[in-house]
């Protein structure tokens, strides 16, 4: 299995549009030692880039394309994307679907609250039902394992599991409609031939025995890494609202998901939504230091590996 990070941001990127903190305004003005970064999401490919299955659609996403040429048509009309997978329904995770509407099919694989959340009294869904099947849905079941199939219904050689983990309701359903176990959820993708399988969890709310058995056995976990301290946003003047509010598991601390992550065995750990607040983006800083002594990658845009 290959992977390639093509956004490793949390909402708004890095620099945030509408943010002058320390990091954002260090980075623009090129006294920071830091990398720009889009908004979150990974290709992963079972048959050595012929085909790419995204994990999540970030509002950047023809940028995204743009930049990686394994995504590029090599056809008058063509897509190397076999289909497109969903954690939650934040903005930064979908909005990019509505992005991918030049008639061109394409299939979304996310759970039916997932499905629903963004299909339901959504107006700006009607672009992408311009032609019969223009956007399909796979719908995944907490706890089952599921093949990935290529268009053609050929196998692609990788298979999903979705894990329901901590999390909530994007805030555009807040109120709306009842919350589901399924709201959120981590990936197991597994390359069938091998077994080497990569976890996703880029949205976690906290530990728990889900969060557990998604990355149990892993060779490569990605995790949420958005806020490294629960008051980061507080202290910078930047709202009220802590980590946990958010449903963001902070990296740092006593109790923070950095000590979970550096005695997991897996061969790398990376965290990836990063805020734009976060001091793990500057590259010398204190806290850059603490996560490399412990095993664990900061993922940025553009990195590659296979399992």
């Amino acid at each position: 299995m290959r992977f390639r990070v093509l956004g490793s941001a949390a909402g708004g990127g890095f620099p945030q549009w509408n943010c002058g903190c320390a990091n954002c305004r260090g980075q623009r003005e090129g006294t920071l030692d830091a990398r720009p970064r889009t908004q979150e999401s990974v290709a992963v490919s079972g048959d050595d880039g012929e085909h790419w299955f995204l994990l999540n659609a970030s509002p950047e996403i023809r940028q995204q394309i743009e930049s990686f040429p394994g995504l590029w048509p090599r056809q008058p009309r063509h897509s190397p994307i076999a289909g497109i997978l969903l954690n939650n329904g934040d903005l930064d995770h979908c909005l990019g679907l509505l992005s991918l509407r030049e008639s061109h099919p394409l299939v979304a694989i996310a759970t039916d609250a997932m499905r629903a959340g963004f299909t339901d009294n959504n107006i700006l869904y009607r672009t992408l039902q311009r032609f019969p099947d223009q956007l399909r849905w796979q719908i995944l079941r907490a706890g089952e394992e599921q093949p990935l199939k290529l268009p053609d219904g050929r196998d692609s050689g990788l298979a999903v599991t979705a894990i329901a983990v901590p999390g909530k309701r994007p805030l555009h359903l807040e109120g709306i409609t009842a919350p589901s176990p399924e709201d959120c959820v981590a990936f197991r993708i597994r390359e069938v031939a091998t077994g080497g399988t990569l976890t996703y969890a880029s949205a976690v709310g906290g530990p728990s025995p889900g969060v557990e058995a998604a990355v149990a056995g892993a060779d490569v976990v990605f995790f949420d890494g958005t806020f490294w301290a629960a008051d980061e946003l507080p202290s910078a003047g930047l709202g009220t609202k802590r980590a946990e509010d958010m449903a963001h598991w902070p990296v740092g601390g006593a109790d923070g998901s950095l000590g979970f992550l550096a005695g997991l065995p897996a061969r790398r750990k990376l965290l990836i939504h990063i805020n734009n607040t976060n001091p793990l983006l500057r590259e010398n800083s204190q806290e850059r230091q603490t996560l490399s002594a412990a095993g664990v990658e900061l993922a940025h845009d553009g990195l590659e590996g296979v399992l």
